[in-house]
């Protein structure tokens, strides 16, 4: 069955980086895109970046764009999700997605403070 687990959220203050990785197992990862949600204290689950198959397309939700990259290795059979110049409203429980059979990841947290 499809399992997707996240690594690499942590805390960090603002300005900083971090970036998430999802390793996948069980499908054709080269087969699908790939997403990534989050969700912050108090607020419904947003989404967040999706990268095509083949990684030659993405695209994100405004609040992170020019600061977030998504991107894949297909060998690898992961995804990852670089954030730069972090803020406080990042701070969020961060969800690896496929749309097979909509499989999520268990979610890491990310909590941007100084």
């Amino acid at each position: 069955q499809v399992q997707l687990v996240e690594s690499g959220g942590g805390l960090v203050q603002p300005g900083g980086s971090l970036r998430l990785s999802c390793a996948a197992s069980g499908f054709t990862f080269s087969d699908y895109p790939m997403n990534w949600f989050r969700q912050g204290p108090g607020k419904g689950r947003e989404w967040v970046a999706t990268i095509s198959n083949t990684g030659t397309s993405t695209s994100y939700v405004d609040s992170v764009k020019g600061r977030f990259t998504i991107s894949r290795d297909n060998a690898k059979n992961r995804v990852y999700l670089k954030m730069n110049n972090l803020k406080g409203e990042d701070t969020a429980v961060y969800y690896c997605h496929c749309p097979l059979g909509e499989s999520w990841g268990q979610g890491i947290q990310v909590t941007v403070s100084s």
